[in-house]
Order: C-alpha cells, then sequence, then structure tokens
C-alpha cells in the first residue's frame, strides 16, 4: 500500500483485498449485532479498538520516529480520522444497532459510497456526471425503501427510526474518513504503521463515552461467548476490513474503492438470515436492487478515481 503505487496498474493482491474488505466490513455489523444487549455499544467499541491498537502496537515502536512525527505535526487529522473511522463508525454504529436491524442498518451504510461521490464534488472541484447523479437518486430510493419497509404509503406519517439516522450519519462520517486518508501527508505513512496509529486514535477518542458508558452500570464481556464475539470484531471487522479498504483507498482512490461497499449488503444479508436469524423480506430484495444498482452505476468504469 505504498502512496507511489500506481494507481492505474493494480496488481493481483489488490484486487484480491478490494474484494475481501466488504466481506470483513460485513462481518463488523454481523458480530455487533450479536454482541448487542451483551455487551455496551461504546464499551464494544473501546475494546475493539483497543484491541487492535495492542496487537498493532510492535508496527508503531518499529516505525516510531515516522509515527511520533506524524502524530506531532498532524495531531488535529490524527485525532479526526479516529473520531470518524473508528469513533462514529464504532460506538454509535454498535448503539444504532440496539435500535434497528443488520440488514436495514448494511444497506444504509452502503451509500457511503455515495457521499464520497459528492463530496468529491463539494471539497476537490470533481464534476458528477449524469451517470453518477442517477445512481445516487436509485441508490437513496433503495435506502428510502428499507427505511418504509416497502410501504410507500408510510412517506403520509413518517416517524425515523434514530438508528436507522445514526447509521446514514456514520455513512457520512466513512465517506469523510476516506477522502482524509489520501491527504498527502497520510499517504506518506508507512500502512501498518498508519493503521496502528489510527487505531490507536480510536481508541483514544473511544475513552471518555466508554468509561461513562460503564461507569453507568454498561454491561461489560463476562463470558466467552462474548470475548469471542469480540475476538472476532477485532480480527475481521478491524485489523481486516480497515487494512483491506485503506490498501484500496490508496491503489484505487477512495471514489473506487468506495464500490466495494455495494457488495455489503448481499454478504451481510445472507449473514444475518444464516447466523443472527432475521428474515429475508421482500422489501430487501428491493433494496438490494436498488442500491446495488445505483451503486454500480455512479461508479461505473469510466469515472476518475479521484
Amino acid at each position: 500500500m505504498a502512496a507511489s503505487q500506481n494507481i492505474s496498474s493494480p496488481r493481483l493482491f489488490d484486487w484480491i483485498l478490494f474484494l475481501l474488505a466488504p466481506l470483513f466490513f460485513s462481518s463488523n455489523l454481523i458480530f455487533g449485532r450479536g454482541i448487542t444487549g451483551e455487551v455496551g455499544p461504546f464499551t464494544t467499541a473501546l475494546l475493539r479498538w483497543l484491541g487492535a491498537a495492542l496487537l498493532m502496537s510492535p508496527f508503531i515502536w518499529q516505525e516510531r520516529r515516522a509515527c511520533l512525527s506524524f502524530v506531532r505535526q498532524h495531531t488535529a487529522l490524527w485525532l479526526t480520522l479516529g473520531i470518524l473511522g473508528m469513533g462514529i463508525c464504532g460506538g454509535v454504529v454498535y448503539w444504532a444497532l440496539t435500535l434497528t436491524t443488520a440488514s436495514n442498518a448494511t444497506l444504509i451504510y452502503t451509500t457511503s459510497s455515495l457521499f464520497i461521490i459528492l463530496f468529491q464534488w463539494l471539497f476537490q472541484k470533481r464534476a458528477i456526471t449524469r451517470l453518477e447523479l442517477l445512481g445516487m437518486v436509485i441508490a437513496f430510493s433503495g435506502v428510502v425503501a428499507i427505511v418504509l419497509k416497502g410501504h410507500p404509503e408510510a412517506l403520509l406519517s413518517l416517524s425515523f427510526n434514530i438508528g436507522d439516522l445514526a447509521i446514514l450519519v456514520a455513512a457520512i462520517a466513512f465517506a469523510a474518513y476516506s477522502l482524509l486518508l489520501r491527504r498527502p501527508s497520510v499517504r506518506a505513512m508507512p500502512p501498518l504503521p498508519l493503521f496502528a496509529l489510527l487505531a490507536l486514535s480510536g481508541a483514544i477518542v473511544l475513552i471518555p463515552a466508554g468509561v461513562v458508558e460503564m461507569a453507568s452500570g454498561g454491561l461489560l464481556p463476562d463470558t466467552m461467548t462474548e470475548f469471542a464475539k469480540l475476538a472476532g470484531i477485532i480480527l475481521f471487522a478491524s485489523l481486516a476490513a480497515f487494512y483491506c479498504f485503506q490498501h484500496a483507498v490508496q491503489v484505487f482512490g477512495p471514489g473506487i474503492a468506495g464500490m466495494t461497499l455495494y457488495l455489503m449488503p448481499p454478504m451481510s444479508i445472507l449473514m444475518a438470515v444464516v447466523f443472527l436469524g432475521e428474515h429475508f423480506e421482500r422489501y430487501h430484495a428491493v433494496g438490494i436492487v436498488l442500491v446495488t444498482g445505483g451503486l454500480i452505476l455512479a461508479t461505473a468504469p469510466g469515472r476518475k478515481s479521484g
């Protein structure tokens, strides 16, 4: 994942990581939903990134001069990445999963790809094509179909599920996180030490919410099953997922890397049905078709990666 890697000639290894990213990200929502009610949401997020930071700490030590220099010179950026990628997309997502289903959360979270395109237009002056705009409209229609559970008449008495809104906020935060990964100062860092630093940043920004939750009687892991679920979150949804995605951002650019997220709905809904016992509804199928079709259209080959 070298910063200087040529984005026009990705290797087979790059494509493998590109395809593995959505699988590992989907596992986050599945493990997170599975542990809901057993461990507090912000406690889960804190333990997740603290564990990841500890496992990755040898890479910080190995590149300690570069890591220390990055933290000193780019403290605000370092903490912002932790807040966006690990705080909001960690504790807030787990809290939201106490209010909505893993299937709904995945489909709404997938719109992060659309926000990447929108943010590139707003902040990087990259033009949005007609196909991208059409794709965004179609994909958002899919999100609406999911939120309304396939009942258009619900628009007349619309009441938002706060969990669905929280997932949408997380999708926006992840889009901003993806764009910030392209900052020259971030790209200049070696990939593994960078990920270790971001895990550490996430753990730091989650300490206040985690401590308050635990002090207020929040649930802590106390069984082997709960520790196993946390281990799954740390190993698959944290270390594997974020490394694969950050690699894709560096190699393909944030726009193309965002395409990995449209593969999450079929993967995660199948996982939710198999492992969590959730029911596959007709509106899930409609949402998958609209969101996936819209995202494919919006990120079709020929657009600049950015």
